[in-house]
């Protein structure tokens, strides 16, 4: 099952040397990243799951379900509103009985009545639990408006459109909706996201100081949270979040390196200025051999 009143790490995927997805590792990771306090959302931008092979996600959905998480997330949006509806349905038929986190497709510049009918062709065909993912800067530059956020919403219902991810901004602190879950994508709005009555956070950094994050998002200590938004600013001044989160992993484990193309390295510069920032913070890695 899915509880949205919580955090949530954006996880990696992690990678054999001929970039096929390691299903093992990757469930390992996660299951890391649980025991200290954040609940994984396998398969969404910082998994790198536009790059994955359905096969591949798909394995790795057979894995995830078989293991008990506390709270999981699986993303199952693809360009292809067949690819998926395909993956709702294995998920489902595998036993899966959380929500899925779902983005509009990335391409033709889409307007609300194409996105409104991407996701109503979703739960007419298959009745499930979506939480939208709003993230302008990967989905051709489309941001949910309200209008077609409570469209959805008063015409299927909190039961089928259950929550939002809220990347892009624009939504998270006006957008009200009676039992509608509202994610923010950055811990640095995470506590006024609370108070507004959001429920919790979906953030890529949340798996490098998970129990950093745990500790705010219960006890809302300001000191502690200062702390964590130090480091995800430090993450988001590189302008490269995924490349920069597997920077910062494969300092311990050379893996988390691998990433699958376009993508590229974070560049040295970028790496010393990371690094730098992290040390003046008082949040420093220790190197590790592989």
């Amino acid at each position: 099952m899915t509880n949205l009143n919580s955090i949530f790490s954006a996880s990696v995927s992690l990678l054999n040397a001929d970039l096929s997805l390691d299903i093992g590792a990757t469930i390992e990771h996660a299951l890391k990243i649980e025991e200290l306090g954040v609940s994984p959302a396998f398969l969404g931008s910082t998994s790198m799951a536009q790059l994955l092979e359905i096969s591949d996600k798909k394995k790795l959905i057979r894995e995830i379900v078989k293991h008990k998480y506390q709270s999981v997330l699986i993303g199952t949006g693809c360009n292809s509103l067949g690819d998926t509806k395909n993956l709702i349905r294995y998920s489902l038929d595998q036993g899966y009985k959380g929500a899925f986190l779902i983005m509009n497709p990335s391409y033709y510049s889409p307007d609300d009545t194409g996105v409104y009918d991407f996701f109503s062709g979703i739960i007419k065909a298959i009745p499930c639990k979506i939480v939208l993912y709003n993230f302008s800067k990967l989905a051709a530059g489309y941001a949910f408006s309200e209008d077609v956020v409570k469209k959805l919403v008063n015409e299927y219902g909190t039961e089928c459109f259950v929550g939002m991810k809220d990347s892009t901004g624009n939504l998270w602190n006006n957008l009200k909706i009676n039992d509608f879950n509202m994610l923010v994508g950055s811990e640095i709005d995470l506590l006024k996201n609370l108070e507004l009555g959001g429920t919790g956070c979906i953030s890529a950094t949340t798996q490098i100081c998970p129990s950093l994050a745990r500790q705010v998002f219960e006890k809302k200590n300001q000191k502690d949270f200062e702390k964590m938004c130090a480091i995800r600013r430090a993450f988001d001044s590189t302008k490269n979040l995924v490349t920069s989160v597997h920077y910062f992993l494969s300092l311990s484990v050379s893996r988390y390196e691998r990433m699958l193309p376009p993508l590229t390295p974070l560049s040295k510069e970028k790496q010393k200025n990371l690094l730098n920032q992290l040390k003046e913070i008082g949040f420093y890695p220790e190197r590790k051999a592989a």
